[in-house]
C-alpha cells in the first residue's frame, strides 16, 4: 500500500489500496470493512449523512460493506468489484470525492438499507487503479442489471 498519496497527489497518513487483491487481504485481514465515497474522512469528521430525497439527516455514515455475507460463494474479489462499482458514479460525477475504507458501529439503515455508521476509523484510500480494476471485473463477471423478469 502507498502511504503518501490517495490518488491525486495529496499527502496523507491514511495508506492506499492499490488493486483489488490488495483490498481483498485488507478484507481478510479485518472483521468487517466498509466503503464510503464522500470529500474524505476529514470531512466526515461529523458521523452523519443526508438522505436527500426526504431531506432529513441520517444517524451515521452512509457506506456499503466489503466485507461478503456468509451465503457469498464466489471469490471475494468479485464481491468487492461490484460493491466498489455500486456507487462509484459518485466519484466519477464529482472527481473531488473519493474511495476510503472504514471500520465503524453500525447504529441505523438507511433508506436504501445501507449501514448507517458512527464511531468510524478510516483504514486506506481506494486508487484509480482499484476502481478501474473493478470495473474491469464487474463487467466480466457479472449480468450487470439483469432482474427477476430477465430471461
Amino acid at each position: 500500500m502507498d502511504t503518501t498519496s490517495r490518488g491525486d497527489g495529496a499527502r496523507t497518513p491514511l495508506p492506499t489500496v492499490g488493486g483489488l487483491a490488495e483490498l481483498a487481504g485488507l478484507v481478510r485481514a479485518r472483521d468487517r470493512l466498509y466503503l464510503r465515497y464522500s470529500h474524505g474522512p476529514e470531512q466526515d469528521r461529523r458521523p452523519v449523512s443526508k438522505d436527500y430525497e426526504s431531506g432529513l439527516e441520517l444517524p451515521g455514515l452512509s457506506v456499503t460493506v466489503l466485507t461478503p455475507e456468509g451465503w457469498w460463494t464466489r471469490p471475494l474479489e468479485d464481491w468487492l468489484a461490484r460493491q466498489v462499482r455500486k456507487y462509484a458514479s459518485l466519484v466519477e460525477e464529482d472527481p473531488e470525492r473519493c474511495g476510503w475504507v472504514l471500520e465503524g458501529r453500525t447504529v441505523a439503515h438507511g433508506p436504501d438499507h445501507e449501514p448507517l455508521l458512527d464511531r468510524v476509523r478510516p483504514v486506506a484510500y481506494l486508487s484509480e487503479n482499484v476502481m478501474e480494476e473493478a470495473l474491469e471485473r464487474y463487467r466480466e463477471r457479472f449480468d450487470a442489471g439483469r432482474g427477476p423478469n430477465d430471461s
